[in-house]
């Protein structure tokens, strides 16, 4: 598995995320955003949804924009959360690790390990992950 350092376009990411997350905070339903980059250039963002015990993380809101706009495939996803002085990049949950294997497994995931601000593919931050039906198809 290989970390890489990031770079200009992942801190551009990274305050797309952020822009999202200032303009629809919420402290109790709104409090992590998230953006994935595709290879034409555009950025889809989300921000998390709470319900009574469960809602869904920032990262699948984003892909669901996505998806819901025609993309297919993406580059880069990153996911933040407010702070007290700010924001912090966050690691994804492994139901959002399995979200990423499947939809794009070549992507990087931008994320906080101790401290320092890395990027990796989403295949190498679930290893040993489960082969779902609902893997990424290559069209005929």
């Amino acid at each position: 598995m290989g970390f890489e350092p990031i770079d200009s376009e992942d801190r551009k990411l990274i305050e797309a995320a952020w822009d999202v997350l200032q303009r629809n905070y919420h402290p109790e339903r709104h409090s992590v955003g998230a953006a994935v980059l595709c290879p034409n250039g555009r950025i889809y963002r989300g921000v998390n949804v709470e319900a009574c015990g469960y809602g869904p993380c920032a990262e699948p809101i984003a892909i669901g924009a996505a998806i819901t706009s025609g993309e297919r495939t993406f580059l880069a996803i990153v996911a933040v959360h407010r702070e007290q002085d700010g924001y912090r990049v966050l690691s994804p949950c492994g139901n959002c690790r399995q979200l990423l294997v499947d939809y794009a497994p070549d992507a990087f995931v931008i994320f906080s390990e101790n401290g320092t601000v890395l990027k990796a593919r989403a295949r190498d931050l679930l290893p040993g992950a489960y082969n779902s039906r609902f893997g990424v198809r290559r069209e005929n």
